[in-house]
């Protein structure tokens, strides 16, 4: 979800975040989370303008002046998989399309249930764009994540076609991971780290080779994140992670995205870092993201907005960071709504601004 760039390196280093970390351990702030509510809270109004609903768990990128943003599917009968919005304001959003005009060919003998494809995540590697997606049916952790390369995001130019890579990951129902809801990230040394996970024991990472956008064999499995054990069903999942300063930010959502009764629905933006990109990340009282740890930065307000959740971190040096991500409008029954935030620093913490 956080993009990158492999060549040159010192490219990559400073659109991951410039910087590096020599501390040995990761002081708590004292300073409060931000608020989840009130005047300046990012729900207080809305302001975005056009193809903004039904968004679900959104990735955004920036070719030139356009932004464009993936997202989940709405449904299997939405003429496409994979939508895709653009926009030169980050205001006014327009449909652009879809990534599939059908579902790729090896969903179906992978993930026999699925019928829509969920939670892309974007990036620029070497000059190609990544896109990363997953195949799953609610509740069911017989996933696979596959990929997708384009040399553009622009579909008015010639060259503009996606070709699929198929699957890099999969999951079955014995194993203790799920393989969905992707995220890429370049560290600043250069090497390249696929994040994911839902529910099933939480959030996991594995190594990428980016000359094939495939997982590097042989390499570590990290575990990155869970909730404490008393939490029912381990909600946690939609992993974002970026490169910040001294620091790298683990982004994830907590709780449950879409209760049939959306005043009910609880999802919620959870951030905690680290001194590296494999952890551990601690939260601003020192927990441990895997012993349930995790700092609260944005929760529905009960009223008009609820389960802000599905988050993508978005740094650019050139544009301003932003975080995209989706809420339930509870005049609507709980339409999903896109969202796209200006993301702050304060005391080394993120901040979603209104």
């Amino acid at each position: 979800m956080h993009h990158f760039s492999i060549a040159p390196l010192v490219a990559l280093v400073c659109m991951s975040g410039c910087g590096g970390s020599s501390q040995s351990s990761i002081p708590a702030s004292t300073s409060p989370a931000p608020a989840p509510g009130g005047s300046t809270s990012p729900l207080a109004a809305y302001t975005l303008t056009g193809d903004v609903s039904p968004v679900h768990d959104p990735a955004i990128m920036r070719q030139g002046s356009t932004y464009y943003v993936f997202c989940t599917d709405a449904s299997a009968t939405q003429g496409g998989f994979i939508p895709i919005r653009s926009s030169t304001d980050k205001i006014n959003w327009v449909a652009a399309g879809f990534v599939f005009s059908s579902m790729p060919a090896w969903v179906a003998a992978a993930v026999p249930n699925a019928t829509d494809l969920w939670a892309p995540d974007i990036s620029l590697v070497n000059g190609k764009y990544y896109l990363y997606y997953a195949a799953s049916s609610f509740g069911s952790n017989i996933s696979a994540i596959g990929l997708a390369i384009n040399t553009t995001l622009d579909t008015t130019d010639p060259s503009y076609k996606w070709v699929d890579q198929g699957p890099i990951l999969q999951s079955s129902a014995s194993d203790n991971f799920n393989a969905i809801d992707p995220n890429i990230l370049a560290d600043s040394d250069g090497r390249v780290w696929l994040t994911y996970g839902s529910f099933w024991g939480g959030i996991y990472q594995q190594q990428i080779d980016p000359t094939t956008g495939k997982i590097m064999s042989g390499g570590t499995t990290y575990h990155l994140a869970e909730r404490a054990s008393s939490v029912t069903n381990d909600p946690i999942e939609g992993a974002s992670l970026v490169h910040e300063g001294n620091f790298y930010y683990l982004f994830v959502s907590w709780d449950y995205c879409c209760d049939s009764n959306p005043f009910q629905s609880n999802y919620k933006i959870v951030v905690g870092r680290g001194n590296g990109p494999n952890g551990p990340f601690l939260d601003q009282t020192g927990t441990d993201m895997t012993a349930g740890g995790g700092t609260i930065l944005l929760q529905g307000n009960g009223t008009t907005w609820n389960a802000p959740g599905g988050q993508t971190a978005y740094l650019d040096p050139q544009d301003g960071d932003l975080i995209v991500f989706h809420a339930l409008n509870l005049q609507q029954n709980g339409l999903d709504y896109l969202f796209v935030n200006p993301l702050a620093w304060s005391n080394n913490w993120p901040v979603i601004q209104p």
